[in-house]
């Protein structure tokens, strides 16, 4: 194999790896599904390209320039995971208890549809607090002047961004095949986590700010 396409590989697969249990879309897909029941299939998987577009276009924001706009504000990364993560907390308590929003989300338009399909469905839903800092990370410890890591970079938030798509579009199809009640005890638990995650993100920021205020 060609060195520099053997480094982009390694490349690629770092950034994948770092990624994609993050993002974790697959664990995602039944709370996007729950949030566009009532949607005709054709619809939702037009939906499910726009997050994985967006999706694409915040990892990559984040990856090259994440770090100078929060310089650019004043913030520092361990803020933004305390903020993100009480988002990401909140979605998941609400999913977890209302069976309102459910009801609501059943009688949702296409056009109330796309209005979510950059909030919540992308931002904090898909791509969150945590994916964002990981990017960031790997932006920051990645020498972005080379041709073959700005390639890596790229071509991995892509295939990240792949992910979400097929994850996306094809959860009717997996929901089918589960049922209703599997779908149901699949939501609940993904909710639940979702929930978990907040937590986690929370304390992870709140744990660097003590570190940083000692």
């Amino acid at each position: 194999m060609n060195p520099g396409l053997d480094q982009i590989a390694r490349e690629v697969l770092l950034i994948v790896g770092a990624l994609f249990p993050i993002v974790n879309p697959l664990g995602t897909a039944p709370i996007f599904l729950s949030l566009t029941q009532g949607l005709p299939e054709a619809s939702r998987s037009t939906l499910a390209r726009k997050v994985a577009l967006n999706g694409f276009m915040l990892l990559i924001a984040a990856i090259f320039v994440g770090n100078y706009i929060l310089a650019f504000f004043g913030l520092s990364l361990p803020v933004v995971q305390v903020g993100g993560g009480l988002i990401v907390f909140s979605t998941g308590w609400r999913l977890l208890q209302s069976h309102g929003e459910e009801k609501a989300a059943r009688n949702l338009s296409i056009a109330e549809a796309d209005k979510r399909a950059f909030y919540p469905l992308t931002l904090p839903l898909t791509v969150g607090p945590g994916s964002i800092s990981v990017a960031i990370t790997i932006g920051a410890n990645h020498a972005q002047g080379s041709a073959t890591n700005l390639t890596a970079l790229v071509a991995g938030s892509a295939l990240v961004a792949l992910t979400i798509y097929l994850s996306y579009r094809f959860a009717q199809g997996i929901a089918r095949a589960v049922g209703d009640a599997a779908m149901n005890v699949i939501l609940r638990l993904s909710s639940f986590i979702l929930v978990c995650i907040g937590v986690q993100i929370v304390w992870n920021g709140v744990t660097a700010l003590l570190k940083t205020a000692r």
